[in-house]
């Protein structure tokens, strides 16, 4: 069987830049375990899968060692596919995961607009192992969806400057752990530590974005704010708090096209 793939680096303009995606479009779902072996095989972050049925897109994502419940950056890179490569939408995509509902991303000049859910993040006390692992004591820690741990800082000096302990993570009992603080030409930035699922550190994260949005927006009383994620190839990410949506705006751009033999 041969097989469409794209690599799309996402929340960026430029290649080698922002979050690299591979996008495997299908006419119908493969076993799980072959779609995972593809993701494996890629061993980026995420490879994201999508079959069209109607109008609607059903989207499935998958790290290099487990299929995850959302991604904002291969979200965004398949809908760079759909309307740039593929051509089959103009300016909405209707997404439906059956992890986490009902999505959207729209178009806007070169800018698309992923429409996520918001979650809710609860503070929790902090535990050594896990200042221990991320090397450094934050000023506070909550949880969220998604078995997430999310870490505040002083300063986007403090986030930039973490080399977490990788095998100390691993035995931390959070898939994702996150850190954010203040920006310094930003409103707010972060970085994304997951290697229990496959990724040492995230480029960019768009699904880290439904509890920092909601969160940031409180903290500096407005719906619309600019983010950064600080990683090694760093990433944009244009934010709004909706109601209980966020919306998670950043630009794209084609690396790779080809095809896979499975």
């Amino acid at each position: 069987m041969n097989l469409q793939i794209f690599q799309v680096d996402a929340f960026t303009s430029k290649p080698f830049g922002g979050n690299p995606a591979a996008v495997v479009p299908l006419t119908q779902w493969l076993p799980d375990e072959t779609m995972l072996k593809i993701a494996a095989e890629n061993n980026l972050s995420e490879t994201a899968f999508f079959v069209k049925e109607g109008d609607v897109y059903h989207i499935r994502w998958f790290t290099p060692a487990i299929e995850v419940n959302l991604c904002g950056h291969a979200t965004l890179a398949s809908a760079y596919v759909i309307f740039n490569c593929l051509k089959l939408e103009e300016s909405f995509i209707k997404f439906h995961s059956d992890r986490s509902g009902e999505l959207g991303v729209a178009k806007d000049g070169d800018l698309m607009i992923l429409d996520f859910p918001s979650y809710p993040m609860n503070e929790v006390e902090l535990s050594n192992e896990l200042a221990q692992a991320i090397g450094k004591l934050p000023l506070r820690i909550w949880e969220s969806q998604g078995n997430m741990v999310f870490l505040m800082m002083e300063s986007e000096s403090d986030i930039r400057a973490l080399e977490p302990d990788q095998a100390s993570l691993v035995k931390i009992d959070f898939d994702e752990v996150i850190v954010t603080a203040p920006g310094d030409d930003a409103d707010f930035v972060s970085r994304m530590f997951a290697p229990r699922i496959g990724i040492p550190e995230d480029p960019v994260t768009g699904a880290i974005h439904c509890s920092l949005i909601p969160y940031w927006a409180e903290q500096l009383s407005k719906d619309k704010l600019f983010a950064r994620q600080v990683s090694k190839r760093g990433g944009e990410l244009f934010c709004e708090l909706k109601g209980d949506r966020v919306r998670i705006g950043g630009h794209a751009t084609l690396y790779l096209e080809g095809e896979i033999y499975v």
